[in-house]
């Protein structure tokens, strides 16, 4: 396990991590994203104790790597940026060389041929590193990091230079790694952290500014309630039944995908689930659902929101709307309120001036009626 505690680094008056704490437990594969400039470099170097931290902790498997950095350091296998390879060594002098640099009690040989084939190295370990490509290169710089099996990885962009082939196979290799490892994996293409990452956290400008799964950045990032359902059947018929479905607030169909297949972008009120009532109503009218997916942000969108502050902004909006909207229904209820009182009054002074009508009424009877009596009297 990894813990990072409130881990900071000035330079002067520049703040170049600012508190940053997260965790990574044991077996997991941490996704580190940040912009060019963000501290993500610098916080990686001072968990694997590379540079000191002006404040806070970086724990490795429980040990303090600034109060006993040998310990620590036993437990990472760290691969920078740039591999730290001797170009003028063989591929296999080179890792003897680790091995005995990391004290490593495990077989040599053995070992050393497991790492080989495990980072698909074999083939040119007798080979001098310098005439090797920039992805087999690479590739020696992970097997320097896996030499004593360490149970914790840090790999900073651990594709770069390698060939789309290579980097599925790294992708796989680092799946793998995870089942055993603790795994934190920087790189910038974030295509390769969405499929490889059990969790994300992303930095910038120093400070953490998102943790989470790509599935729970993307939906703390926008209040779209909206779904893409792909079906076939008349387009204005099919149009008019989902607009007629409860709690669906706006359909768009202007995709069209093949005859009478279009695309119907809809909208559904906050937290409501409309895919098992739309699923039914495609069924009964013998219509045929061909794709259904939630209008979800890739793990690219979320990034650049967040680095560009576009997330603040939206957050700030969504917040006065909410706050307006509080506003207006509370002048609502007001309104409702004194309507209803003055319905009451009103209600009350038309019970009266009825009352009074009908006693006025009844009066001008009684005297109809007396004038009569006293007519038939004479």
């Amino acid at each position: 396990m990894i813990e990072v505690k409130n881990l900071c680094k000035h330079y002067g008056d520049k703040k170049a991590v600012n508190d940053i704490s997260f965790e990574v437990k044991d077996g997991e594969i941490l996704g580190f994203l940040g912009p060019n400039g963000a501290g993500k470099s610098t916080t990686m170097n001072m968990i694997t104790g590379y540079i000191s931290s002006t404040s806070g902790q970086a724990v490795i498997n429980g040990v303090d790597i600034m109060e006993n950095p040998k310990k620590a350091k036993s437990y990472i296998g760290y691969l920078p940026e740039i591999p730290p390879i001797y170009v003028d060594m063989t591929v296999s002098g080179y890792l003897n060389f680790v091995y005995d640099l990391k004290k490593c009690k495990l077989p040599r040989s053995k070992h050393i041929q497991d790492v080989c084939d495990l980072v698909k190295i074999t083939d040119v370990k007798d080979r001098i590193i310098k005439n090797l490509s920039k992805g087999y290169k690479q590739r020696v710089g992970l097997a320097q990091a896996l030499i004593g099996n360490p149970p914790v990885l840090i790999l900073d962009e651990p594709t770069v230079g390698l060939d789309p082939k290579q980097i599925i196979e790294i992708r796989s290799l680092i799946k793998r790694l995870g089942k055993n490892h603790t795994v934190i994996l920087s790189s910038h293409i974030l295509s390769e952290i969405q499929a490889v990452c059990d969790r994300i956290v992303i930095i910038n400008k120093g400070t953490l500014v998102a943790d989470g799964t790509a599935d729970e950045l993307s939906k703390s990032m926008t209040n779209d309630h909206r779904m893409i359902a792909q079906i076939e059947g008349p387009r204005e018929e099919v149009y008019k039944a989902i607009r007629g479905l409860p709690d669906v607030v706006s359909v768009l169909a202007d995709m069209q995908r093949g005859e009478n297949i279009y695309d119907y972008e809809i909208e559904a009120k906050p937290g409501v689930d409309i895919r098992k009532p739309l699923n039914k109503l495609i069924m009964e009218r013998g219509w045929y659902l061909l794709m259904l997916q939630p209008n979800m942000l890739t793990l690219e969108d979320v990034f650049l929101k967040i680095v560009t502050g576009e997330h603040e902004m939206r957050q700030a909006l969504t917040e006065n709307q909410e706050k307006n909207v509080a506003k207006v229904v509370e002048a609502n209820e007001k309104i409702d309120a004194a309507a209803e009182e003055l319905r009451t009054v009103l209600e009350g002074i038309d019970a009266e001036r009825k009352a009074k009508a009908e006693e006025a009424e009844k009066q001008n009877d009684a005297s109809e009626g007396e004038e009569n009596k006293e007519g038939d009297e004479k």
